[in-house]
């Protein structure tokens, strides 16, 4: 049967792509998930895999054509060619020996991606090839620009081959693995037909035909691609590496490692989250006018609220009274009272949100995320902090949602649990405010023509200035000043 190579679907940004490499030519025999050849976007590159054993017999587009995505750019004829050696493939030759009932192999794959999500990173691999894994063991990690995505096993059995290795970039229901379900694994790995690459292999035809001009032989260039696969660029570096001259014992320099002592660096990549952060926060910076209004609050009567309070407010709710809960509640009051400062731009056009849902900012090992407490309006005390206490556990243990960290209104961050004095917090677009806690200090102040030690917090609130005026800015902090030094005005709503 003859069978289409199409180009893979490409996300909604991505208007055409670019055929990069070829790793097979016209005749050549391809096994079951062989990638075939590299599709290269401006972002990604993605690789077409055989869909079954067969012959390629025909391609249309060349390395460096560009396509548009599901073009056909190639066919092969599915099945063996005469008299050629049969190509084993997982279900004949596994990656690891199984028991005397032969399994079935499931795809590996990608969870759907949400819409506002285009592609996605293999964050971390917790098996290896061979491994023996359980039904709904957690066996890959994948990381979207806000959450990390678990993928578990669907059956018990066997790793099978991992396609994709910690570091690629992904697209939504891609398969990057196998699973051969049923199966055990033996002490002795089996090697497959497919894990054995030949020097062919290692380099495209175009690649083979570069080497040759430049008198090279793939012993000479070392590849850098996957698999050790051999690119233009490393047949280039090769050829003008320079010889490199014998060095006698009596000239021999001292070692650079000498030179540097004890002192040493790392380099690691950014994660996605740590990238999206640092774009979001640069254009934060560069497309609003972002002004910083501070005030200050006399944190004594909430202090002295929750030590009359707090062991009754554990018993009865089974949480813990904390400051969030007072400043959630302060911060929805002056969002009813102000509502450019609940709003945000779209376009040329201003929206008016008749709801609550407040962003708290959460430090994780990943960096910092935002989940949303929703409709914080119709949430008691209790609710809130047992609201708050589930997200950060999440953010803690990778558990966010996509939808949890949608949407939001207004983002509340607290500097002060890490000792902040004060700070002027970065929107979190589209918002159009953020309001920055810190840590409460005893100060001395004069009280009624006396000086007194209070305990003092800073408040700090960055606005957007084409939508937020300077009076209401300090109108909105001046009323959650108000509302933390007397906090019986949250409960009586005056």
């Amino acid at each position: 049967m003859t069978i289409e190579i199409k180009v893979p679907v490409l996300p909604e940004s991505v208007a055409d792509a670019t055929v990069a490499t070829w790793h097979v030519q016209v005749g050549d025999k391809v096994s079951r998930d062989q990638v075939l050849v590299d599709i290269e976007t401006d972002k990604v590159v993605l690789e077409v895999p055989a869909t079954s054993d067969g012959v390629i017999t025909e391609i249309r587009q060349a390395e460096g054509a560009t396509v548009l995505g599901e073009q056909v750019i190639a066919i092969f004829s599915e099945g063996k060619s005469e008299g050629a050696a049969p190509v084993a493939t997982p279900a004949s030759a596994p990656a690891a020996s199984t028991g005397s009932s032969q399994g079935k192999t499931i795809d590996i794959v990608v969870p759907v991606l949400p819409e506002s999500v285009a592609d996605a990173t293999v964050a971390t691999w917790h098996v290896a090839e061979g491994d023996t894994v359980s039904v709904d063991q957690n066996v890959v990690d994948i990381e979207t620009d806000k959450v990390v995505l678990e993928v578990v096993a669907q059956e018990s059995g066997v790793i099978g081959k991992i396609i994709h290795g910690e570091g690629d970039t992904v697209l939504g229901a891609q398969k990057i693995g196998e699973l051969n379900a049923g199966a055990t694994a033996s002490t002795t790995p089996v090697a497959s037909a497919e894990e054995a690459i030949s020097s062919d292999e290692l380099a495209s035809p175009s690649v083979r035909r570069l080497m040759t001009e430049k008198g090279l032989t793939a012993n000479d260039v070392t590849g850098t691609g996957k698999g050790g696969r051999i690119s233009k660029e490393d047949v280039e570096a090769a050829a003008n590496k320079p010889a490199v001259a014998p060095v006698t014992k009596t000239a021999a320099p001292a070692p650079a490692a000498q030179e540097l002592g004890e002192r040493t660096q790392k380099r690691v990549p950014m994660t996605r989250l740590r990238k999206t952060i640092a774009k979001r926060l640069l254009e934060a910076k560069n497309s609003t006018a972002m002004l910083t209004t501070f005030n200050e609050v006399n944190m004594k009567p909430i202090m002295d609220l929750r030590k009359q309070y707090k062991d009754l407010f554990e018993k009865t709710h089974d949480t813990r009274l904390g400051f969030m809960s007072f400043y959630v509640k302060a911060v929805t009051e002056a969002l009813k009272r102000y509502p450019a400062v609940n709003a945000s731009i779209d376009g040329d056009d201003i929206i008016y949100h008749n709801f609550f849902d407040i962003s708290i900012a959460v430090s994780t090992p990943r960096g910092l995320v935002t989940p949303v407490l929703r409709d914080t309006d119709q949430l008691g005390m209790a609710a809130i902090e047992n609201g708050i206490r589930a997200l950060a556990i999440k953010g803690r243990d990778g558990k966010l949602t996509i939808e949890e960290m949608t949407g939001g209104n207004f983002t509340i961050t607290n500097g002060g649990v890490f000792g902040s004095l004060l700070s002027t917090p970065i929107l979190n677009l589209p918002q159009a405010a953020i309001l920055g806690m810190h840590k409460i200090q005893d100060r001395p102040m004069a009280v009624n023509g006396k000086v007194e030690i209070l305990p003092m917090m800073y408040l700090a609130l960055s606005y957007d200035h084409r939508l937020v005026d300077g009076k209401e800015s300090v109108g909105f902090l001046v009323t959650i000043k108000e509302l933390l030094e007397d906090p019986t005005r949250l409960l009586l709503d005056i």
